[in-house]
């Protein structure tokens, strides 16, 4: 399998228990081996599964055809591109501002410092994980990007010491 990218403020939209994709054994022999490695060759990958490599490679590409992958991408640590600050930030927006949370979403996804953003439930509407070369620049990136957004109400950022990202505990959706 080879890499390809993903959109960083790709979001979908959440699909009625009786309109997913079904997933057979097989299918998620392949997901659990992809999650621990998506760069798998594809004769391991059947391998796994106890398949022929083309039968893989038809299933992964109906996988992602069906939108169960949604697209594989590469972790950077951001400390060897000299950000090496990490902060999750929750976000709650004016209630006025409510009606426009998917623009707000997006604007913000599109900002470098910006890793991962979540929309949540919950007294906040999004929890941001971003990336800065120092406290400074988080700071800065708090005090221009958000806290003087018009539609942001009120912000609360969290250092992160590490990120400790389970490997071998794939587990069936």
């Amino acid at each position: 399998m080879s890499p390809e990218s993903s959109s960083k403020s790709g979001t979908s939209p959440r699909v009625p228990k009786d309109l997913r994709p079904r997933l057979d054994e097989i299918d998620h022999i392949l997901i659990d081996e992809l999650r621990r490695d998506a760069r798998i060759p594809n004769n391991v990958l059947a391998a796994a599964a106890g398949i022929a490599p083309s039968t893989a490679l038809g299933r992964v590409r109906s996988l992602i055809e069906r939108g169960v992958i949604r697209g594989f991408h590469a972790e950077i640590d951001p400390e060897t591109l000299g950000q090496g600050i990490q902060a999750m930030i929750s976000v709650r927006l004016q209630a006025d501002a409510r009606r426009r949370i998917s623009e707000f979403g997006k604007q913000i996804a599109a900002l470098h410092e910006v890793l991962n953003i979540y929309f949540i439930a919950g007294a906040d509407d999004f929890l941001i994980q971003i990336a800065t070369a120092d406290t400074n620049a988080l700071r800065n990136f708090v005090v221009d990007n958000l806290s003087a957004h018009p539609a942001v109400a009120a912000t609360e950022t969290i250092l992160i010491f590490e990120h400790v990202r389970p490997r071998n505990s794939a587990t069936r959706m």
